[in-house]
């Protein structure tokens, strides 16, 4: 497959970059250029309809990693400068590229959401439907809002979309260290890079199956031991689950 990484550069694109290039090839779409030199990069904005347009000529899919604020969802503080770059990125940014993918008739993709959709205060999530968007600051409530984006562009124009609320991303260094080192308060289960590429990748498959106008919600997040969240449904449907810490022996 033709991969368009919206936002490559950054933490998630950077590290799951290896493992994605070893399935598609890919083609990265930022401000900065990627680290990796070997992939096609356009430099440019989310929010720049020319640059989107020519980001995803010629592809058949596309990941959004694109995003403003990388706010917790434990308390509701925020600037005035985090309302304009939330609204702009999170909201206006994945509305022009879902607009124009469907121009272009690219109709299937996957967005990187966050659990701090959600008030991080709670210890158990249920189900990725039951449990409210209620993100208490401007990065949550945003990441929330294009969630809904990504539903009415399933409905409305028959795409088939994927929506990962992820939980502390993290390359495989910081993983490590994290994990054998924890911050403290709040508590946080960190994703591997690992993990998270196989979720893309699963993703991606799944998206090969017949059908349109679908959008699913997943949560994904290196709970091994689901002490916080529910993945049955990635589970199920994606036929995936974190096993890195497991796998690394830690």
């Amino acid at each position: 497959m033709n991969l368009l990484l919206v936002g490559g550069s950054g933490l998630v694109g950077t590290a799951v970059t290896p493992y994605l290039q070893q399935h598609h090839s890919l083609r990265v779409l930022d401000l900065n250029p990627p680290r990796n030199d070997d992939i096609e990069y356009i430099q440019g904005s989310i929010t720049d309809p020319d640059a989107v347009r020519e980001a995803l000529d010629g592809m058949d899919g596309f990941i959004t990693m694109a995003m403003k604020g990388g706010q917790g969802g434990h308390d509701r503080h925020h600037t005035m400068d985090q309302v304009i770059d939330n609204y702009t990125v999170n909201c206006l940014g994945h509305h022009v590229l879902l607009l124009t993918a469907f121009e272009m008739g690219v109709t299937r993709g996957i967005y990187t959401g966050t659990m701090s959709v959600h008030n991080r205060h709670r210890t158990w999530y249920p189900s990725e439907e039951e449990v409210p968007l209620d993100g208490p600051n401007v990065y949550g409530l945003t990441k929330g809002l294009t969630e809904r984006i990504c539903r009415y562009f399933a409905r409305e124009y028959d795409m088939n979309l994927l929506v990962y609320r992820i939980t502390g991303p993290c390359n495989r260094t910081m993983y490590i260290d994290r994990i054998k080192h924890p911050p403290g308060d709040p508590k946080l289960y960190y994703t591997d890079e690992e993990d998270m590429a196989e979720a893309y990748l699963a993703g991606l498959r799944f998206l090969d199956q017949p059908g349109k106008g679908r959008c699913e919600v997943f949560f994904i997040s290196g709970d091994e031991q689901r002490e916080e969240m529910n993945m049955a449904k990635a589970r199920m449907l994606l036929g995936w689950e974190p096993v890195a810490r497991k796998k690394l022996g830690i």
